[in-house]
Formats: C-alpha cells, structure tokens, sequence
C-alpha cells in the first residue's frame, strides 16, 4: 500500500521544482521522518524556517505555527543514538521551553513535557507537571494520574513508558502490584482528607504552588479536588482487597452510587477483579495484573467477596428500615431498587444466572417502566441459554422508549442471535433511511456491528454464501478505512495537523489487527475450510447418464434438459432488465441524491465457487501477521496448513501458538 522511499523521492524532485511552496516542504519533511530518518527531518523544517522572513507567521503564536512547532518537537524525541537513547528526548525536553509562547495547545505543551520527565528521570518536575494538568481540568485523566503515581514512587523508565500507553481507567496500581512502600505514598496522595500533613486545612479548588520542591508531593489530590470522580475510584485501587479500610471506602463508594442510582456501578467495580500473572516468556520474569473474567476466578476474589457481603447488608437493611447498615438517615425506595439491581449483576458474573433472574423480576415489580432492568434480564436469560425469551424480554424493554438508539440496536442483536431477521431489520430500521431497504442503509454506513451479528445469524442457519458475503462487507469496510487515509494526505499537510496525521498513519498500520475485522477474517476461514472438508453438491447442472436409458427416455430427458436451459437463460435476461431499471435514477432518486449500486450476489454464490483454500491461505495469513497474540489466529493458521499438507508450517505455527500463550 505504501511506498513510504518512492514518496520521499517523488516530494524531494517537487520541493526542487518549486521550493517556495510551504506544503511541499512539509510534505518532503513528513516523507523523511516515516522512512527513519527524525534527524534528516528535523533537518528539512530547519531549512524551511531558514527561508521565511522575519516577522513571518511562523514565528507568532497561532495554530498552525503551534502544531508545527510541536510535530518538529516530536520528530526530535525520536533521535536515538548508539549508547544513548534518550539523546533525543532531552533536546526534545529542551526544545519545548524554546517553543512556548508559540503553542497554543497548553495541555499538549505540558502532556508531552510530563511523559519527556518521566523518560529522563526527573521526577519532582514530573509531579509540579501533573499538577499544572490537574488544574487545567484534566482531573479526570487517568493517564496523568498514572504519571503522576509513577512520578510519586520513582518508577524506572519501562514501567513509566507502560503507564502511558494504558487505556481507560488503567494506572499504575492496575498495572503491577505494588511495594508497601508504594502503598503508603500513593496512599496518601489520594486518601479521602481535607487536611495535608501537616495539620492545616487545605480549601478546595485553592489555587496551589507547584513550585514548593517536595512538599507539593504530600498535599492530597481528594482534598484539593473533592469533586473529581477519578481521584475517588483510583484511591479504591490502591487498598488492598483484604483490609478493613478497603472495606469501609468502598462501602461509601457504593453507597454513593446507590442512593445516585447509577446503572453502571456493577460494570465499574467488576475492573477491580485483577489477578496476577507471571510475564517470564517477555525475557525478564515480572508479575503484573489480568482482569478475572472466568466465573471461577470471580467468585474466589476478595473485592467480589466483599461486593457480595457489603450488597447483601444493604438489602436486608434498606428492605426492613429504608437505612443502610450502621446509618439512620432513611433513603428513598429507588436506593433499595438499585441494590436489588448490583446484587443481581454480581449474580451474572459469577454464572448465577437463576438467582439474578429472580432479583432483576423483583426490579421490575418495583419499576416497570426501567429500561436498564429488561436489559439485564435479557443478558442472564441469553446467558443462561433461552435466547428467545430474551429478545421477547429486551423487545418490551425496547417499546418503553422508542427513542432510545441503545435499547434499540441491543434488542437487534439479540433478535439476530435468536435467528428473527426480519424482526430484528424492522427495529433497527426504525433509526435508519425509512426509504429504500434499510440493510444497504447500514452497509452504506458501515454499520460494523449489524453486519457481523447477521453474518453471524446467517452461519447458524447453515446459509453460508449469504454469510460470507456479509463477512466480505466488514472487510470491505475495512480495505475502505485503508483507502481513505490517503483523502488525509492533502488536508493534514495544508491545515500543518501533522501530530495526527503521524498517529493515523500508525493507526492504519494496525487496522487489520482490530477486533470486529478479526472476528469477520476468523470466521470467512472457518467456513471456506468448513466447504472445504464438505464441499457443496449442486446437481442443477448435472446432465443424466444417457448411456443407461432407452432411445426414448434419452429423447425425453434432452427435451427436457433443453426446456431448462431456455427457461434459465429467459430468467437471466428478465433479472438484468430489472436491474438495469432498478439503477436507472428516477425523479424520486434524484430528489434523494445518492444512487445504490444492485448487489448482483446477495447469496455469495460467487464467493463460494472460488477455491477454499487459497481464500483460507490468505485471511489466515493477515490474521497471524497483524493479530499474532490471539491464539484463534495460530489456531487457524495451523487447520489450514493440515488442508494444505504442510506438516513443517503446521509445526512451526504450532510453536508459534505456544509462545503467544
């Protein structure tokens, strides 16, 4: 797809033919820095800065003169030099103080000064650095929050550079398990106190000296920011499971949340079951943290174990007093609602799909008109095996609020899974193009999602053809996302966002490897070895063995034959005038604007008829090269070596799926 030394050839001969043209200098600068060469790139911008005059826009504070400042100053962190690989990121550490009153993006300014700090080893900085980011608003930032706490212990630089690249609600204590030493220090950063150490009040929101050397480091983050929700679910990580402080935070956690009446409490706590596994096959053996997810595991956890004990005290209490355990105050009946609705989404993670069933019916009594409860009662029922009760129960889930896109395209998926197609098109058609057929409404939108949980219904129901051809939807949709990063090219280069052109560029690069395109490339494997070892018998255009028939029956069977075949060739032509007429813009197409092309092979017949083996070859060979860490991939790989009578390569993927492990 890319021709990464051809391109940085063909900007160079444009930049000579007309250098006075600042695009294509950006563009030659971009064409050095992706081939590996940061120095020639920085190279490059030096002697395009070198031809603007003075008093030029590049040197005044403005958007485009900030973004490029910042991509030369990131294209300068990747300088490596033999024996020293942070050469680059000092001068990069360095060139940001050079630069700033030019960058108008502050946080940025100060994300990419903070993650500099961490790299070198200076930590008092980093921490002043994550409290600046604190008060521009970035409380709620869990990747300054794992900086932070990196730069609070003194973490070494692999670690630091692994907290930065965690998603979500990921930090440092999710990470890896921590020292006592760490405990203590994270601790009381993030402890729940409105007083610092030293005994005098802190006020909130108070604008706080950064510059104060250590002492900075021991003020509390809860007490200065009371407000931030991040600071308060991170400090429930720091505890450890089997305390009585753990125990006492997170029952005012949860009943906060409860008297709040938020649904998402029991999804939220189920990140806290981590469990630790040994990381010796990397080639230095370390522990760190993998979320529980088998039920098994579940329910021996001790914040599980917790969950189930704090949940139960809260029913029993709210249910004879309208208190919880060890309070007076009375709360309104939705706070019990709410705790019925926790304890049964700890049923459904520990596989208790039959008592969960019973409290979520309780929910309903209470509250009919909870869209959240149906939902959930759909999710045991699927769980449990009676996908069809569970698309009739997300169904009236669904007629509560028909305004509702989630409910709606839940209930799809859970219809389409149950096998009700039509059912399922007539509801997600209720939130697409009312004209025309709503399944090339989802196509032309690339609706990923409907398309794989029917491809999937479709396999069920042995239709295969009609299956692949909605798998090759998603990988179309994919080859398109490829496609299209070349109708950036221009833009990103004349509009100077070359930070984000450079994180699309790698974005692109492991596109193959996402989620929804590896589930439809696993399956089109599957079926295309499954016709493999079962091929297909269509006897339409089997001709009868005229040897063993009499001259008349011969006769009769040619006439027959010949009859069929006028017949099929007379359909043929019928189908291509439709479709000729059916593309044919009308007054009513016009008036709507974008004409549909006829899919000539709804059925993926053609796709069936095409060898099995090659199509086998070449999406399992994209799965292992782009996904090399599910063993699904390998798995895949290794069945169709054996088709292919490969023993050596099945053996070598066989040792290949073992170390992926």
């Amino acid at each position: 797809m890319r021709d990464l030394m051809g391109f940085r050839e063909t900007r160079l001969k444009i930049l000579t033919l007309r250098p006075n043209s600042k695009v294509h200098w950006l563009s030659y600068a971009l064409g050095v820095h992706v081939c590996g060469d940061p120095e020639g790139a920085i190279g490059v911008l030096d002697s395009y800065v070198g031809t603007l005059e003075e008093g030029s826009t590049e040197f005044c504070r403005g958007f485009e003169s900030s973004e490029l400042a910042l991509y030369k100053n990131r294209v300068l962190s990747e300088i490596r030099e033999v024996g020293n690989e942070l050469v680059g990121v000092k001068k990069a550490l360095e060139h940001l103080e050079e630069i700033r009153d030019v960058v108008v993006d502050r946080t940025g300014w100060l994300q990419a000064k903070l993650s500099y700090q961490l790299q070198l080893g200076m930590f008092c900085e980093a921490r002043d650095t994550c409290f600046l980011l604190f008060q521009r608003g970035c409380t709620e930032d869990h990747r300054v929050h794992g900086a932070y706490m990196c730069a609070l212990v003194n973490c070494d630089r692999d670690t630091c550079v692994q907290v930065q690249k965690l998603r979500g609600t990921g930090t440092l204590a999710t990470l890896r398990p921590l020292t006592d030493t760490e405990r203590k220090i994270l601790i009381d950063a993030y402890e729940d106190s409105a007083k610092d150490c030293d005994g005098s009040h802190i006020q909130n929101g108070a604008p706080y000296d950064v510059h104060d050397g250590e002492g900075a480091t021991k003020k509390n983050l809860a007490a200065r920011f009371p407000r931030s929700a991040a600071i308060k679910r991170i400090y429930l990580t720091l505890l450890s499971p089997s305390s009585e402080q753990f125990r006492t935070s997170i029952d005012k956690y949860c009943q906060r949340q409860l008297i709040k009446g938020v649904p998402s409490l029991g999804s939220d706590l189920s990140a806290m079951y981590l469990v630790e596994k040994s990381n010796g096959n990397v080639g230095y053996d370390r522990i760190h943290y993998v979320l529980a997810t088998d039920p098994a595991d579940v329910k021996l956890h001790p914040v599980y174990q917790q969950l189930v004990q704090l949940t139960d005290s809260y029913i029993h209490s709210l249910s004879s007093q309208n208190t919880f355990p060890n309070d007076s105050t009375e709360h309104p009946p939705s706070t019990l609602l709410w705790a019925w609705y926790l304890r049964s989404i700890l049923h459904e993670q520990a596989a208790e799909y039959a008592n969960g069933i019973t409290l979520i019916n309780k929910c309903i009594e209470h509250t009919p008109t909870g869209v959240d409860f149906y939902e959930l009662k759909a999710r045991l029922l699927e769980a449990g095996g009676d996908i069809q009760q569970a698309a009739d129960v997300v169904d009236a889930g669904r007629d509560l609020d028909h305004q509702d896109r989630y409910i709606n395209n839940q209930t799809t998926k859970t219809l389409l899974r149950a096998g009700r197609e039509e059912d399922a098109k007539k509801r997600i058609a209720m939130f697409a193009i009312h004209e025309g057929d709503p399944e090339q409404n989802l196509y032309d939108m690339q609706c990923t999602w409907f398309e794989l949980e029917l491809a999937d219904s479709c396999r069920r129901k042995g239709q295969l053809g009609r299956s692949l051809r909605k798998y090759m939807s998603v990988v179309k949709h994919y080859e398109d996302y490829h496609e299209d990063q070349f109708d950036f090219h221009a833009y990103c280069i004349r509009k100077v966002t070359l930070r984000t052109y450079c994180e699309l560029l790698k974005f692109e690069d492991e596109i193959w490897g996402l989620p929804f395109y590896g589930h439809a490339a696993e399956e089109i494997v599957k079926i295309y070895l499954h016709i493999l070892d079962t091929p297909i018998q269509s006897n339409d255009d089997d001709e009868p063995d005229y040897s063993k028939m009499t001259s008349a029956e011969r006769k009769k069977a040619k006439n027959i034959a010949r009859k069929k075949k006028k017949s099929q060739e007379k359909s043929d032509i019928n189908g291509c005038k439709k479709s000729e007429d059916s593309s044919k813009p009308t007054d009513d197409n016009r008036k709507k604007g974008k004409r549909h092309p006829v899919n000539e092979d709804p059925n993926g017949l053609e796709l069936i008829a095409l060898d099995p083996t090659t199509e086998a070859k070449k999406f399992a060979a994209i799965l292992v090269r782009h996904a090399p860490k599910n063993i699904s991939s390998w798995a895949l790989q290794y069945d169709v070596s054996i088709r292919r009578g490969k023993m050596l390569m099945a053996l070598q993927v066989s040792s290949h799926a073992f170390r992926s492990l």
